[in-house]
């Protein structure tokens, strides 16, 4: 006899954003059951940097969205049964030529427009801010907003304060089937048994459009490899705030920069010394292994923001799946062709950041039929509408 569980509503993911969305629901006293193919933080959430970045929001609704989930996390950093390690040291984006100089001063002018504390700082400014930046650097914008997490114990804090309020957490289970009657969700069926429900939200990361084929979606999100090299532990360099390289931002929402494997780097210092060197950004599919070409290149570009960097061992690299939606922007909010369906994905690159505010609004949305921010915006009605124009 097949194994049947009952719940309020069945979160398929049991990464940072389905953990999230689980935590804020069953702080609402909804019994949710998390299913979650391999083990918690097993895909982008346990292979990426912790960086909880305003300076890369768009300005309007996501960099609004952005800055209300850094007030959750200000919080949540007390309020969580985990040390999520969070800290609020800045972040800069690192200026290497004068084209570079000419963008950010209008990046950093939109940005402080849309009310975001950002400015650029000179050579001198910077390395007073990181003496371990090269001498050879222009300048850099700088946001005492940005700020930095580790991801693991971030996923860990939201599942263990969910399992807290009453979540049950399924490991080791994959989601093979949504039944469906009457147009509504009925269950979900999976490896270990049968799941009454009659809410079902997808918060499988680069695999949403997979869970969506489930229910007749098609969800257009695909996996973009970010590969990461990870150092031993170290004070020399010490580095306290993120940071990234000044052509980040176009690679992320360029649609024609997105296709390629752009160079931008990325340099985060955890709590306990290692420092995180990142990232890729490559369309390779499902496949989540190294390759010696993209590491070398980005320890030969970290090395010349951080020159003392050379001379720090590498203990080890990965590569993540981050979940990327056409216009670089997260899908999120109910299905309106499906009753009882939510979607929580497309975050690409954003899920730490937008973690907090993702699962707040999921969650009023689930319980309250509406969420104090509205998520139109990044319904994904969008695309369906935006292929009904051009047809």
């Amino acid at each position: 006899m097949r194994n049947r569980y009952k719940a309020d509503v069945v979160v398929i993911g049991g990464g940072v954003i389905g953990t999230s969305v689980a935590y804020h629901l069953a702080k609402e006293r909804v019994k949710v059951i998390i299913v979650e193919k391999n083990d918690l933080a097993s895909g982008a959430s346990g292979a990426c940097c912790g960086f909880v970045g305003m300076q890369t929001r768009k300005p309007g609704l996501h960099l609004r969205i952005a800055l209300e989930s850094k007030k959750r996390f200000e919080t949540l950093k007390d309020e969580l049964p985990v040390d999520i390690e969070y800290h609020n040291d800045g972040g800069m984006f690192i200026i290497q030529s004068d084209s570079e100089m000419d963008t950010m001063r209008q990046y950093v002018s939109e940005r402080r427009n849309a009310g975001l504390e950002v400015k650029i700082l000179d050579t001198k400014e910077a390395r007073e801010l990181e003496p371990f930046l090269s001498e050879e650097i222009l300048g850099a914008t700088f946001s005492p907003m940005d700020a930095n997490v580790n991801p693991y114990r971030l996923v860990q804090g939201y599942a263990k304060g969910a399992h807290e309020y009453g979540s049950q957490i399924m490991t080791g289970t994959r989601a093979r089937g949504i039944g469906i009657s009457n147009g509504r969700i009925q269950n979900v069926e999976t490896n270990r048994g049968t799941i009454e429900t009659p809410v079902v939200v997808n918060a499988a990361g680069a695999y949403a459009a997979e869970v969506g084929r489930l229910v007749g979606l098609e969800i257009p999100v695909v996996p973009r490899r970010g590969q990461i090299i990870v150092t031993e532990r170290t004070d020399t360099p010490k580095i306290k705030s993120a940071l990234l390289s000044a052509n980040y931002f176009a690679a992320k929402f360029n649609p024609d920069l997105a296709q390629k494997n752009t160079d931008f780097t990325n340099i985060e210092q955890m709590e306990n010394g290692t420092i995180l060197l990142g990232c890729s950004l490559e369309f390779a599919g499902f496949d989540r292994t190294t390759t010696r070409e993209t590491l070398r290149g980005i320890a030969e570009r970290a090395s010349k923001i951080v020159p003392g960097l050379r001379n720090t061992q590498i203990i080890r690299s990965y590569a993540g799946l981050r979940p990327y939606s056409p216009d670089g922007l997260p899908i999120m909010g109910p299905v309106k062709s499906m009753p009882g369906f939510f979607v929580a994905t497309g975050h690409s690159g954003d899920g730490i950041c937008l973690s907090a505010i993702t699962g707040m609004l999921l969650a009023q949305q689930i319980v309250h039929g509406q969420s104090e921010i509205s998520l139109n915006e990044f319904s994904l009605d969008r695309f369906q509408q935006s292929k009904t124009a051009l047809g």
